[in-house]
């Protein structure tokens, strides 16, 4: 999703996945801090991650 967004998309991608995965990350108890690092992007991103995922509690991402 990172690596694919268009330009100036990149930070907004991180959140939608934090919103799409974010029953998973929850319910699995992954560590955020884990998916970034293996997503190989900056740590700088885990704030991005983590508000994406606190996010999925108020919207709904569009198919």
């Amino acid at each position: 999703m990172y690596n694919n967004a268009p330009k100036g998309d990149a930070v907004a991608m991180i959140h939608l996945f934090g919103i799409k995965y974010s029953n998973e990350i929850k319910e699995n108890e992954y560590s955020k801090k884990d998916i970034i690092k293996q997503s190989g992007i900056s740590a700088s991103y885990l704030t991005e991650l983590t508000k994406g995922v606190k996010l999925a509690e108020y919207v709904i991402p569009k198919s």
